[in-house]
Formats: C-alpha cells, sequence, structure tokens
C-alpha cells in the first residue's frame, strides 16, 4: 500500500531551517552587501539607472568615478567569441581574440561526464578571462524537446538528471576560474520557431520535473551568478518580466542573489521588467533607461527598487576581478591546456551507433581509405545565425584521418554531394561555388555521384561523411525535417552497393533520419561538431587507438512523426514569423527603417505551443508509448563487452544506492557508461513507464572488474503536488534497471522506499 507524504513537513521544515543555516553557493555574492550599501550611497540616480541597460553591444555600464568596472560579457557557450565591433556583431579585426573551439552542447553531452563538463567550463572561464570578459553567456541547458530544434546542438539532452549534472558542473568550472556564467535560456526555450513571442503552455509539474531542473541544480548547488531570461512567454508572461519564473522561483524558492540580463532584444516594458525580476536590458535603453527615472518622479517606480537591482548586480561585479584593459587581450585567447580539454571531451563524445561485423576499428589490411562527403572537410567552427568561434585551428575529419594514417594507408577523398549554405549573412560572393547546392533538397549531382563512387570501387574501405551543417542546424530557426539532406540518402546507396565495406560518419548537432542510410551502411558513427580538435579525436576512435564510449543525449527517432510534439500535433506552429534577433540586429539581412522594423516587431504572430506531452519527452514517449525509435536514448557501442554483474541495492531515508560489479571483456582500455533508471509498477502517480535517475562513466583496463556504486538522492525521486503545491514523496515499491541504454537493460533489482 503506498502512502504519499508531504515534504514540506515540519520536521523537514526544521531540516530545512537548519540546511540554510550553512553558507550556500549563492552566499558567496553577499559576502560585500555592506561596501555595496555604502557605494550605492554614493551614487545618484542616473549613474544607477545606467547600469540597467547595456553600454555597448556586449557591456554594461559601471562607474568610473566610484571605480566600479563596466560589465563585459563573452557570448558562447562552446567558445569566446570573436571581439565584435562596439554596437554591432561584425568583426573587429583582432589579432588576438582566436580562441579553442569547444564541442558543442550536444557533443559534450554525449560524454556523459560530469568531470569533462568540470574541464570544460574551466577550459571556457581561462579564456574569458583572458579577454577582460566578465560574464559568459552560457551555459545553454534547456531541454531538447523537439529533434528539429535550431539549437538542438547548443543544448545539453532531453533528459533533466543528465542535463543537470553537467549544468551544474560546467558552472563551477567556469566560476572556479574567476569568470561568472550566465545560464540561459530561461526557461522552456524549446524552439526557434516564433521564439520572440510564442507563449509555451505547460502545467506546473512538467514544468517543475522536466524544464527547470538544470537551471535549479546550477543556480542552488553551482552558484550561478548570472541568469538570462528567454525570449519566449512562459504560461501567458515573457520570461524578462515572469513574476512565477524570476521572483517567486529563481530568487523566492532558489535563493538567487545575482543578476539577470535579457536575451538580446528581449526586453518588452519598463514596469514588467522592474516589478518582475530583470536586473539589465541588453541591449538599448528604452525601457530600462530614461522611463525608469519618469517613473519615479510621478511615483509608479521607487528608487528602492533601483537600489536593489544595481545592489544584486553589484554583488556580481564584486564577486568578479575585473581585468585592467592593458591586461586583457595581450596573449592569444586559445590556449594549449584549453585545447587539450576539447581533444579529450571530442575523444569521449563519439557515439558508434552500428558496427556489423566489426567493420570498425580499421584494419590493418585497409591500404585505400575512400573518404567522400564535404562534411569531412567543411569547419563548424561558425555558420548560421548565433555564437561561433574564431577558432585558432580546427581539424577536419579528413585531416585526422590522414594525419592518422600515415604512410600506412593511402587517403583519397571526393565531395560526394553538394553543400548547402542556407541562409547567407552579408553579400554574397562574386563567383558562385560549384560545390553549393540551389536548395536543401537538392538530388545528387550526377557528376559529383559519379566520381564519388569510381573512387569506392577502388578502395579497400569507404567512409562516407554525412549529417547537417551550421546554416541547416541555426539558432532563428527551426529544421522543417530531421531529413538527410543534398542527396545524400542517393549517395550513400550508390557508395553501398559500389564497395560493402562502409562506415558512415555523421556530423551534425541533432538528430537525423537514418532509414535510408542505416539500411545500407554497416557501421554508424555519430561524430558531432566536435571542436577544434574534432577531426583527431575521430580518427583515433576510427583506428581503434580509443575505443569509442559516447552514449546519445537524445533519441533518433526513426520516423520524426513518432517523437511527441508533433505526434499530438503541438509542433510546428500553424503560424510563422520573423526571428525577433534578426528583426533587431541583422541590418544585413533585412534593409528597413527603424520604425518599419519596429511595426513589423509589434505585429509579430503570438502563437501558444501547447505541452500537452507533460513529462513525456524524449525516451520517455518512446518507451510509455513502445514505439521504437531508430536508435534510443543512451545508447552506444564499443570495441569491447562489458559484463554487468549482480546488483545489490538498498533504500533509507536518503534515498537509494545500487552497487554492482563491473567488468571490462575486452582486450583494450574503455569507458563505459552506465545508467540507471527507476519504473513505478504499482504507482497512484501518474509517471513515464522509466526514468534516469542516475549514471557513471567508468574506466576500466582490459579484463578489469571494478564495483561500481550508483546513488539516488530522495530528492530526485520526488514529484510536484499540483494541488499542494509542493514538492511530495510517494513511498512503495521501485523498480531499478541498470543498464548500458534505456532500451539495454542488463540487470534489474528492487527496493522499498
Amino acid at each position: 500500500m503506498y502512502r504519499i507524504k508531504t515534504i514540506l513537513s515540519l520536521a523537514a521544515a526544521a531540516a530545512l531551517v537548519a540546511a540554510c543555516a550553512q553558507p550556500s553557493p549563492q552566499d558567496r555574492l553577499t559576502a560585500n552587501d555592506k561596501k555595496i550599501d555604502a557605494v550605492i550611497a554614493q551614487m545618484t540616480l542616473e549613474e544607477k539607472v545606467e547600469m540597467l541597460h547595456s553600454k555597448t553591444n556586449m557591456s554594461s555600464a559601471g562607474v568610473e568615478r566610484l571605480g566600479i568596472a563596466d560589465m563585459h560579457y563573452a557570448d558562447g557557450p562552446f567558445g569566446i567569441r570573436e571581439e565584435g565591433v562596439p554596437n554591432g556583431f561584425q568583426s573587429a579585426g583582432w589579432q588576438l581574440d582566436s580562441a579553442t573551439y569547444f564541442p558543442t552542447g550536444s557533443a559534450l553531452a554525449a560524454t556523459w561526464s560530469e568531470e569533462l563538463a568540470y574541464q570544460y567550463g574551466t577550459g571556457m572561464g581561462i579564456e574569458a578571462r583572458l579577454r577582460g570578459k566578465d560574464v559568459i553567456l552560457g551555459p545553454a541547458v534547456n531541454i531538447q524537446r523537439l529533434p528539429v530544434g535550431g539549437r538542438t546542438y547548443e543544448y545539453l539532452s532531453e533528459d533533466p538528471i543528465l542535463s543537470a549534472a553537467l549544468s551544474l558542473n560546467y558552472t563551477k568550472g567556469v566560476q572556479d576560474k574567476g569568470t561568472a556564467v550566465c545560464i540561459k535560456h530561461f526557461a522552456v526555450n524549446n524552439q526557434e520557431t516564433n521564439r520572440g513571442s510564442v507563449d509555451a503552455q505547460v502545467d506546473e509539474r512538467t514544468l517543475r520535473e522536466i524544464y527547470l531542473k538544470p537551471f535549479e541544480r546550477a543556480v542552488v548547488e553551482g552558484g550561478a551568478m548570472s541568469v538570462m531570461p528567454a525570449y519566449n512567454k512562459v504560461n501567458g508572461d515573457y520570461c524578462s518580466e515572469n513574476e512565477h519564473l524570476l521572483n517567486e522561483i529563481l530568487r523566492g524558492e532558489w535563493g538567487f542573489k545575482g543578476f539577470t540580463v535579457s536575451d538580446w532584444g528581449g526586453t518588452h516594458s519598463t514596469m514588467g521588467a522592474m516589478l518582475h525580476g530583470l536586473n539589465v536590458q541588453m541591449t538599448g535603453s528604452n525601457y530600462l533607461g530614461q522611463p525608469v527615472i519618469d517613473s519615479i518622479k510621478v511615483g509608479k517606480l521607487t528608487e528602492e527598487m533601483v537600489n536593489e537591482k544595481v545592489k544584486q548586480i553589484l554583488r556580481v561585479r564584486y564577486a568578479i576581478e575585473a581585468i585592467p584593459d592593458d591586461v586583457a587581450n595581450t596573449k592569444m585567447t586559445s590556449q594549449p591546456e584549453c585545447q587539450e580539454i576539447a581533444l579529450r571531451v571530442a575523444e569521449k563524445s563519439i557515439v558508434l551507433l552500428k558496427n556489423e561485423g566489426g567493420l570498425l576499428p580499421l584494419s590493418r589490411e585497409v591500404k585505400k581509405i575512400a573518404v567522400i562527403g564535404q562534411n569531412a572537410v567543411l569547419k563548424t567552427q561558425s555558420g548560421g545565425m548565433g555564437a561561433g568561434v574564431k577558432a585558432l585551428y580546427e581539424v577536419t575529419p579528413l585531416e585526422g584521418i590522414r594525419k592518422r594514417a600515415g604512410d600506412a594507408a593511402e587517403v583519397l577523398y571526393a565531395p560526394g554531394y553538394k553543400n548547402f549554405p542556407g541562409r547567407r549573412w552579408g553579400p554574397a560572393p562574386a563567383v558562385a561555388d560549384p560545390l553549393e547546392a540551389a536548395a536543401i533538397d537538392e538530388p545528387a549531382d550526377p557528376k559529383l555521384l559519379a566520381e564519388a563512387v569510381a573512387l569506392a570501387k577502388e578502395a579497400d574501405l569507404v567512409i562516407f561523411f554525412g549529417g547537417t551543417n551550421k546554416s541547416i542546424e541555426t539558432e532563428g530557426s527551426d529544421r522543417a525535417n530531421i531529413d538527410l539532406p543534398v542527396g545524400q540518402n542517393e549517395v550513400v546507396k550508390a557508395l553501398a552497393a559500389a564497395n560493402p565495406n562502409l562506415v558512415t560518419v555523421l556530423i551534425s548537432g541533432g538528430p537525423t533520419d537514418l532509414r535510408e542510410l542505416e539500411s545500407v551502411s554497416p557501421a554508424i558513427v555519430q561524430g558531432w561538431w566536435n571542436g577544434t580538435e574534432g577531426g583527431t579525436a575521430l580518427a583515433e576512435v576510427l583506428f581503434g587507438d580509443i575505443a569509442p564510449s559516447g552514449k546519445l543525449p537524445f533519441t533518433f527517432p526513426a520516423r520524426l512523426e513518432d517523437s511527441p510534439a508533433f505526434a499530438l500535433g503541438n509542433f510546428p506552429d500553424k503560424t510563422q514569423g520573423g526571428d525577433l534577433f534578426t528583426l533587431m540586429y541583422r541590418e544585413d539581412v533585412l534593409k528597413m527603417s527603424p520604425a518599419e522594423r519596429q511595426a513589423f516587431i509589434d505585429a509579430l504572430p503570438k502563437p501558444t505551443s501547447k505541452y500537452t506531452e507533460g513529462a513525456l519527452v524524449g525516451y520517455r514517449w518512446f518507451d510509455t508509448k513502445n514505439i521504437k525509435p531508430m536508435f534510443a536514448f543512451g545508447h552506444g557501442l564499443s570495441y569491447v563487452e562489458f559484463t554487468y554483474g549482480t546488483p545489490k541495492a538498498v533504500a533509507g531515508k536518503k534515498g537509494v544506492k545500487l552497487s554492482f560489479p563491473l567488468t571490462n571483456a575486452g582486450q583494450m582500455p574503455a569507458d563505459e557508461v552506465v545508467q540507471l533508471y527507476v519504473r513505478r509498477p504499482e504507482s497512484r502517480v501518474e509517471w513515464p513507464y522509466k526514468e534516469l535517475k542516475a549514471f557513471a562513466r567508468v574506466s576500466l583496463q582490459p579484463g578489469e572488474t571494478k564495483t561500481v556504486t550508483l546513488e539516488i538522492p530522495a530528492d530526485d525521486l520526488r514529484f510536484w503536488n499540483v494541488e499542494k503545491n509542493a514538492w511530495d514523496l510517494e513511498h512503495g515499491r521501485l523498480e531499478l534497471l541498470l543498464g548500458a541504454a534505456s532500451d539495454d537493460i542488463r540487470q534489474k533489482a528492487e527496493v522499498s522506499f
């Protein structure tokens, strides 16, 4: 028999009071409050209000006469963006601002490594300091709800437990190196379509359990110093003036002490922003500038309200050491130690999706390799709209393969298909590129196809590089579908007919439709947008120098229509409007006068996006509805076999603990990512079929056995009781499902909790 117990009982409340007596990560921001109060007392109202909005495109003002430095922001979150002109995004043409290009968010998530997420953060923090930046606009941690999402590559996972663990450690890594994070985009920013006006309508339980968890851990446990409200609305209110999100939850429940900064162009009113939780308007001063002073004069706002917002900004300013202008930007941004971090992340992110007949790793008998596909040579550090990196260097897959092969094998290359460049930013090239496609669904080019097939026939093995690019998966728009573009299916089928020894490597940020490709390619590798050393890491895996150990951080559906938002008709929106960021900041794209631009923005459609799938996001939907995906959440093969021994599980007041022996039964060192899911077979509360609750990356030598212990805190077994408006625990029988993927459960245990 089950019993439901409210967490916020008297005993729990007493424990909460005791816990609050201990310093929290947010408390470091209040260490200088007395000093800050004294400084604010010396400031004029005008000086205070100047701090509430942008100074340049990437800074907000300090107060020079009082020794308060400006706040400098670095666009991210996978590399410190090159310096731009003061009031635009065009390059400033500097020589020392080439940074390390780290693997993008989905690649980091595929490592399932808290340690690597921390190291990644330290690398970002180190390079931000060299550039004199105080705040990194990242990490980006929204849940990957849509397979077509334009920022899937930036975000971390479809699962809140995985995303929260990585968000927490990224945050700690950055801030341990003296740079503040600005965790984004708070909250429920899961689509680019109409992102500037869409109202995400989500029930409170789903909001708490799925979409807020990564933010909560980064703020409460990681001490994130700043937060960026998203462009969209949540349940009727813009995120930049959302009382429930910014004041009730972020500052009230989570105890956030830092400041919030709007996304660029994401502020919508003076009163809404001032009353409901925004500190800094980026960019412009039309809301949090003179209108604030005018509102104080007529009694609609008070100077005390301004003081509180300035205090929250100054807490971060005092916690982060300002880098003097004559110290910043005096050495190359990209540092060898950070390049090494990027390599380690790339190595651990690569996912072996399929390996029929043990085609990988490449045999020493392979003496001639045909590399086919432009994704083997195209760089991914920039492209499309949004953050990019002016990388000091980027090793392409072809370069990595050729260097690793050396004299042992001849590596030939053919483009195979045309590249779709997407929407152009700036002027078109004077001479058209013959390798560019005019449309994303353009059929395979007969001449390129014939060249590729001829090369495949004379090779011992073919490596086909497919996938997308940074113009297809891009901020500002979602994909129309997940189809492989520019005739890639036609190319890969022709290659398979010419040479059965076919390895496919997918270079993309999100999932693609692999139904046709999977049927003809014996081996498939997901290679991601893997940063400055991506080609090096890929070659190491293909040649067997290291075993692949990445796991999918999201589901690859067999069909797009199988995924929840599409199956329920919740996406795509029936109305389509222009992108807010493009309308406000890309004058090279839209030739409009300021008045025309504002009128267009005001007339944007204001659709709703209904989250009626509730908690059934990603694998939760596929498991609960018994729909077979192409490749499941958590899937990833190795070159070795791992043996999962019999688990032992215990439950207590603090949660559940499970231990088991894990053995590397292979002939080479390898990592396994073990995953622990929970099922509640007799619950009276509605749950998905199963949910990830713990995981660990484990390194093992050949033949080695380690005892692995996984812990599930009681807090992660709670649900949000909408009737009580509080977290609750449902006690009863739990099935513990231990495995190598959500669809590959190796052992089971049971506890009563």
